[in-house]
């Protein structure tokens, strides 16, 4: 439930790790300090089988045309993957995954647009890193060790997703934790290690809501979404940035669901995200911008207010 006095006891409870400080992440050679300026990663997808409609590309120009967009928009980076991570998607083999990001990555590296390959294959991944993307959205976990010895050759800021697994379809995720925090707190604490051991400098986490689980009451999901948003600074004595790709809740607002990213975004902001994974790049911009500006010190004024 989400009331003031609900946030004001998960503060109380977990106040060492309100203003626990992140290393910086970076994008395309830039060090972004995330608490101060929240990184927005635009999505586009090359799978016609994504359930976010309006991010599917279908060709590499199409692709191009809303990275571009995006950019213009606000988006610091732009995600990009081949395979649809729904459970019913028809699956990409390498080489067509491969055949569909390298053209597009080298379009926007050419035009100057930082680009995240979302990939949980070794192959896929080179393809992506040697094209010019410069973040690997890392959606599996069962190739770490090749997976960050590629990443540190092409000197790539790796988002280690929380995916227990080969991907996000191997997973049932029938038993939901109510407090997922602990278990995160543990396994992503020893990938971080061992990606640093394997040279990795530049990491954030995922916790994975977007995929991570299957409920199957969805308004059910949306709420453990909302929660563990709020609960996301928990993470924060990782010592790394928290990156959320941002809930749609269809079943919660059905034919405005356009607008449920810019709501989980002010819970995500609450929680401590420092980059947010979104279709709805304006929205969430101006969400944020919102949000900044009133936990801002307020500027001082002169006179009376009340003339």
């Amino acid at each position: 439930m989400i009331t003031l006095a609900a946030l004001a006891q998960l503060a109380e409870q977990h106040a060492a790790d309100l203003d626990a400080p992140v290393a910086p992440f970076r994008v395309g050679g830039e060090e972004i300090d995330t608490v101060n300026d929240p990184v927005l990663m635009g999505v586009v997808n090359l799978s016609r089988d994504s359930s976010y409609r309006e991010s599917i590309a279908v060709s590499a120009e199409s692709a191009v045309r809303k990275s571009r967009v995006q950019a213009a928009e606000g988006a610091q980076l732009i995600d990009v993957g081949a395979e649809s991570s729904r459970a019913s998607a028809a699956r990409a083999d390498d080489e067509d995954q491969e055949h569909l990001l390298t053209p597009v990555v080298e379009q926007l590296t050419a035009d100057g647009i930082p680009v995240s390959v979302e990939a949980y294959r070794e192959p896929v991944a080179r393809a992506g890193l040697a094209a010019g993307a410069c973040v690997l959205n890392l959606t599996g976990s069962d190739d770490d060790d090749r997976m960050f010895t590629l990443a540190a050759e092409y000197g790539a800021s790796v988002v280690l997703c929380h995916v227990l697994g080969p991907n996000a379809r191997a997973l049932t995720g029938e038993d939901v934790d109510p407090d997922p925090i602990p278990r995160m707190l543990e396994l992503f604490g020893e990938r971080i290690e061992r990606a640093r051991r394997l040279g990795v400098t530049s990491l954030a986490i995922d916790p994975g809501l977007g995929f991570g689980f299957r409920l199957h009451d969805q308004r059910a999901r949306a709420q453990y979404q909302a929660t563990a948003l709020l609960h996301s600074f928990r993470l924060r004595q990782l010592g790394v940035p928290v990156c959320h790709a941002l809930p749609h809740a269809f079943d919660i607002f059905e034919d405005q669901f356009r607008s449920a990213e810019g709501f989980f975004a002010a819970l995500a902001h609450l929680g401590g995200t420092g980059i947010y994974r979104s279709h709805e790049i304006p929205l969430v911009r101006s969400v944020l911008d919102a949000m900044h500006s009133f936990t801002a010190e307020p500027a001082a004024t002169s006179g009376n207010a009340a003339e």
